[in-house]
């Protein structure tokens, strides 16, 4: 869909929300479950409905739009990766569906502010009405896999443990993932949006560009100054990207991705390519596109569309991650003394002890600590 007839689809998509939003803000609870909330002006009609296709970005001082500055995906939640494919090529969901959409989203950051505490999720303030971050093809489903090749990459490539799989024995740090050991999670940060940690940071000069990925503090740092890509020899978890500008839209061409980390659930091959199309459309929004192929392991390419966004006063500080972090430590003691549990059970003829889920209620034996002071709860 090209952006004029997108464009026009938002504008047909405001109005007919602009009729009921009002009744529907005030009283529609939503299929998403929970009691209706009053709903803020900025979410009671589509995020992108706000962009102005005449609108003109702001420019640097060489001339080239302004793109720098602290971003987040935090705006983007509830919206799927794949289309519903009742909606066929049409991508604004429904009024009823946007609206419970924005009831679940405001629900949630009220949660956010009023209940939750040391581990406070981070919510956006708008709702945008995309019914799929697929946008190629038409029909918003991704393309499938070349399952053969695919698995047959997949199954040669070793992969670590996470702290979040309760079927891994851990012996040593490597047993850990990247991410558990706070070295990197990949490019994926940049159309998705975890519970937390969802800053991206854009550095702009007339050479090159940085982006920084607030979890886990990756950065890519892409020249604009058409020198040739890095030895297909050279695998990086980011790739290589080689940047430059097509009018007002930033494009980077990345290759020589690291096959231990997926991207978009795809494991890259050699020939894996990334295209990422970056244009600010508004004040507060940078409309990010990533197209993918592989001609390896997808049938086919695919894009995908998703919006960065400003918050309220919002600022990327430090995150502090680093792989001297307690967590591998206590995780590997933790698993000895397992051991031990297991090993003096056995020998004393009982039934060992099971590993236990670290997520779920606490034993009503277990010894409960404040985290803030410190003190035995209980």
């Amino acid at each position: 869909m090209n952006e004029k007839t997108r464009l026009i689809r938002s504008a047909v998509f405001l109005a007919t929300v602009s009729m009921t939003a009002a009744s529907w803000a005030q009283g529609f609870g939503g299929r998403g479950g929970g009691a209706p909330v009053e709903l803020s002006e900025a979410r009671q009609v589509p995020a992108e409905s706000h962009i102005d296709p005449n609108w003109e970005p702001p420019r640097m001082s060489w001339g080239d739009p302004v793109i720098m500055g602290h971003w987040t995906t935090d705006d983007i939640r509830n919206i799927p990766s794949s289309r519903d494919p009742d909606y066929g090529e049409v991508e604004s969901v429904s009024e009823e569906e946007f609206l419970s959409r924005a009831q679940s989203q405001e629900r949630e950051r009220q949660n956010a502010e009023d209940r939750e505490a040391f581990l406070r999720n981070e919510r956006g303030t708008r709702t945008f009405g995309f019914n799929s971050k697929i946008v190629e093809p038409a029909d918003g489903q991704k393309p499938a896999y070349n399952t053969e090749a695919h698995n047959a990459l997949r199954a040669n490539v070793a992969r670590s443990g996470s702290s979040f799989s309760y079927t891994n024995d851990f012996h040593r740090f490597s047993d850990f993932s990247n991410y558990d050991r706070c070295i990197a999670r990949g490019v994926s940060s940049g159309w998705g949006a975890a519970i937390y940690g969802n800053g991206i940071i854009v550095a702009q000069g007339p050479t090159s560009i940085s982006i920084t990925y607030e979890m886990v503090h990756e950065t890519r740092v892409i020249p604009l100054d058409s020198r040739p890509h890095l030895s297909s020899d050279l695998k990086q978890i980011g790739g290589n990207g080689r940047g430059y500008w097509e009018g007002d839209t930033l494009v980077i061409e990345s290759m020589g991705f690291d096959p231990t980390y997926s991207i978009d659930g795809t494991t890259p091959s050699d020939q894996f390519r990334m295209t990422e199309r970056i244009r600010r459309v508004h004040e507060d929004m940078l409309e990010y596109r990533a197209t993918f192929e592989d001609p390896v392991t997808l049938t086919e390419p695919y894009t995908i569309r998703v919006m960065w966004t400003t918050e309220p006063d919002y600022y990327v500080w430090e995150y502090s991650c680093h792989e001297g972090n307690g967590a591998i430590g206590h995780s590997l003691s933790g698993e000895r003394s397992w051991e031990r549990e297991v090993a003096a059970a056995i020998a004393a003829g009982e039934e060992p002890p099971g590993r236990g889920d670290v997520y779920g209620a606490p034993s009503a034996d277990a010894a409960i600590y404040d985290v803030n002071s410190g003190e035995l709860i209980q």
